[in-house]
């Protein structure tokens, strides 16, 4: 009658140990036994998401999440995850994102202890996310869970500052489409998600990141290159990157770039391009270099607005725009003295 009788469950850390120890034997197990250990760490992980959210019989105790957050922490079970994401099948995938996101959403005292122990206990998990897109099999999940992780300020610094946050530029240029458009989406809210921290380093690392945000608007890939001027735009419409702005729209070669998208066939390029020489236009302190650049081909820039096609944009405030960089350009002297 031994089959009345249920199995005791596995208390929280039981079940992370348990976890821990399915995962690591991934690592040397032959194709007739890595089913078997997926199967046991799908179960496992199935199990700790009861326990974090409950299900239709059981209700998530908070002893219980805490028990079992302190076990994951101690034992390093979110690097190991990381470390063997390619050998879980699809669900077990699914399921660390969702224990990721969970626990990067509990707080204590307001802080994120997930946060504090990615940062400063196992920093090595946010660079194995970074690199996640050199994997094709796991580079949609690594990016799901690293722009989760990024919504916290520390984290997102520890990105941008990593030596491997350079390494976006070349994954929005792999050939899957949707890597590089995943890549893409994560360098943009590295870019954008916290403004006074994105400003500090537009405006330390110039050099280094216009280098390479150059490189990608100067792409033969039409998607590349849109969304990198795109996100460009972004950036410089941003007043809170005052030091950034400052030295972009004092770059001759930056007004070039601008020029070639100008002269862009595609009319999607050609409105971006137009949108970065409105403001190397307005600037009222721009550099003579600049200037004379402008002076130069005023000629070729009215010859430009003749043919520019604004109206298929249903956008008056272009049409405001255009009327108002024309006339600055009109204004220009005919020659530079």
């Amino acid at each position: 009658m031994a089959f009345l009788f249920k199995r005791n469950p596995k208390t929280p850390p039981e079940l992370v140990r348990a976890l821990n120890d399915q995962v690591l034997k991934l690592d040397y197990a032959s194709p007739d036994n890595a089913k078997k250990y997926q199967d046991e760490c799908a179960r496992y992980l199935k199990n700790m998401k009861v326990i974090l959210h409950g299900d239709d019989e059981v209700e998530p105790q908070p002893d219980q999440i805490t028990q079992l957050a302190q076990e994951i922490y101690s034992t390093d079970c979110l690097y190991y995850l990381v470390v063997n994401l390619r050998k879980l099948d699809f669900d077990s995938r699914k399921d660390v994102v969702i224990l990721f996101l969970t626990l990067l959403r509990r707080t204590m005292a307001n802080k994120s202890p997930t946060v504090d122990y990615l940062v400063h206990s196992k920093p090595e998990i946010i660079t194995m996310l970074i690199k996640g897109p050199e994997n094709l099999e796991i580079g949609l999940i690594c990016g799901q869970i690293l722009r989760d992780c990024i919504k916290f300020e520390v984290i997102n610094r520890f990105v941008l500052y990593s030596p491997s946050f350079y390494n976006f530029f070349k994954y929005v240029q792999i050939p899957t489409f949707e890597i590089a458009t995943d890549a893409m989406m994560t360098l943009h809210e590295l870019l954008t998600t916290h403004r006074k921290l994105v400003s500090e380093f537009l405006g330390n690392n110039y050099d280094v990141f216009i280098t390479a945000i150059n490189k990608l608007i100067t792409s033969k890939n039409y998607v590349t290159k849109r969304q990198s001027v795109k996100l460009l735009n972004e950036l410089v419409s941003q007043r809170s990157n005052q030091q950034f702005l400052s030295k972009f729209f004092d770059d001759a070669n930056n007004l070039k770039l601008t020029m070639l998208l100008l002269s862009d066939k595609l009319k999607n390029l050609q409105l971006e391009g137009f949108h970065t020489l409105k403001f190397f236009v307005a600037n009222p302190k721009r550099s003579q270099k600049v200037t004379d650049i402008l002076i130069k081909n005023k000629a070729n820039f009215i010859e430009f607005f003749k043919t520019f096609d604004i109206a298929s944009f249903h956008d008056s405030n272009i049409i405001e725009e255009r009327d108002y960089t024309l006339g600055e350009i009109k204004n220009l002297p005919d020659r530079i003295h």
